[in-house]
């Protein structure tokens, strides 16, 4: 079970373009999401540790997404 919830998935999917979800492809998607969303937040921290700050900001998420592209 992810922290993601199925529904919000589902919207992220449709508005991809799908028509019918299986949940077995929501949870997957979910899953993958989070695992990447917990690397992101893992490298940006190491941003924000290097720039002195305690505070974790959008701009480091951003870096830390660009550097991994």
């Amino acid at each position: 079970m992810t922290e993601l919830s199925q529904a919000a998935v589902e919207r992220i999917i449709k508005k991809a373009g799908a028509g019918r979800i299986s949940a077995d492809a929501t949870e997957t998607l979910a899953t993958l999401m989070e695992e990447y969303g917990v690397f992101l937040s893992k490298e940006a921290k190491k941003m924000s540790d290097h720039a002195g700050r305690k505070t974790l900001r959008g701009s480091d998420i951003r870096m830390a997404a660009e550097i991994f592209k």
